[in-house]
């Protein structure tokens, strides 16, 4: 009860909250003009405007500016650095698109330049006759071609590789004889047989001729005009030509090619025999070859043609329509039906004014 006054009666005293001691030396140091470094405070306006005064004798201001800031660009480094993993900056994207599109220009006028080729080409075959290319023989060669012999022309676009597929495998057999040949060379010097020689000469002058123009030349003119009558030639021939090689693989004792049963006949004989035996049995490796091929190529030629509509499958009928135009349109026959009847007329002329 100390804090009361002892008298409740008398004068009330009001307690002054600014009597604590401690309060009037806060007070007494504020009021000194002569501040203590505890107390100063470099931060106040105050001290900013003096400080100011004192280096430049006036306040500093900023003065606008007049240059345009210029407009902000990322660099390349930025882009890359900013960008996503795998992402290509804009000039280069555009660069790309740009030699795309120059690429695949250039892939269009060279198709159009090939286009316009092939049609001058066909517009002057159709004006004029074509001079024959095939086999291709030097100017000065008293025999010249006989045929005229152009895949990527005559055939469609669609059947120009089976055709040079079947093209490449009548090469190859034409290589197999001439293997033979030699085959029958190296025999005659081992064991002085003549037949392998002799008759390996006869089959490869008679059947590399006859096997262009049997078999190849007729699917070549039967897929240029989709031509039933060719193609039933091509399936009957080639079907024959087929046999033929197997039996040339197997190598029968008497028929004159080098197969598999000669060259182990020539095994037998030791020695150097095994040397020709292998060398033999190689030619014999692409006698089989070549049969595998044309099996091969029958199943594949005859699953195209059968594959087209019902209109253009063979028929005997549409086959015999198409060689009786085309045997009765040849100008040669023509003129030789021709020079008969009159020939026959004539006859029967001359016999009627004689009675």
């Amino acid at each position: 009860m100390s804090g009361f006054d002892d008298n409740p009666f008398g004068e009330p005293i009001v307690d002054n909250p600014f009597a604590d001691p401690s309060i009037q030396a806060a007070t007494r140091n504020s009021t000194n003009p002569q501040q203590t470094l505890d107390d100063y405070d470099p931060f106040s306006s105050e001290a900013n405007q003096q400080r100011t005064q004192n280096n430049f004798g006036q306040p500093a201001t900023l003065q606008p500016s007049t240059q345009a800031v210029p407009a902000y660009s990322p660099s390349g480094a930025q882009y890359n650095n900013n960008a996503a993993p795998g992402a290509s900056s804009p000039a280069a994207m555009t660069q790309i698109s740009t030699a795309e599109l120059q690429r695949r220009q250039d892939e269009l006028e060279k198709k159009a330049q090939e286009l316009e080729r092939r049609e001058a080409e066909l517009m002057n075959s159709a004006n004029a006759s074509r001079p024959n290319n095939w086999p291709p023989l030097p100017s000065f060669c008293p025999v010249q071609p006989c045929f005229y012999h152009d895949i990527n022309i005559d055939i469609p676009t669609e059947f120009q590789k089976i055709v040079q597929n079947l093209y490449y495998l009548w090469m190859f057999y034409t290589l197999v004889m001439v293997a033979n040949i030699l085959g029958g060379l190296v025999i005659l010097i081992h064991s002085t047989d003549f037949r392998i020689f002799g008759l390996g000469i006869f089959y490869a002058v008679l059947f590399t001729p006859a096997s262009f123009l049997c078999w190849y030349r007729p699917a070549y003119k039967a897929f240029k005009s989709d031509s039933s009558f060719n193609f039933m030639m091509f399936f009957f021939i080639f079907f024959f030509q087929t046999l033929v090689t197997i039996i040339q693989t197997i190598g029968f004792p008497g028929s004159g090619t080098c197969g598999v049963i000669t060259s182990i006949s020539l095994f037998s004989d030791g020695g150097i025999g095994i040397l020709v035996g292998i060398f033999v049995l190689a030619i014999a490796l692409g006698y089989g070859s070549c049969a595998a091929g044309n099996i091969f190529m029958l199943s594949k030629i005859h699953a195209i043609y059968r594959s087209g509509s019902e209109t253009n499958r063979i028929t005997m009928d549409k086959a015999r329509q198409e060689f009786q135009s085309g045997f009765f349109g040849n100008q040669i026959v023509r003129d030789a039906a021709a020079g008969a009847a009159r020939a026959t007329v004539q006859s029967q002329f001359n016999q009627n004014s004689v009675y």
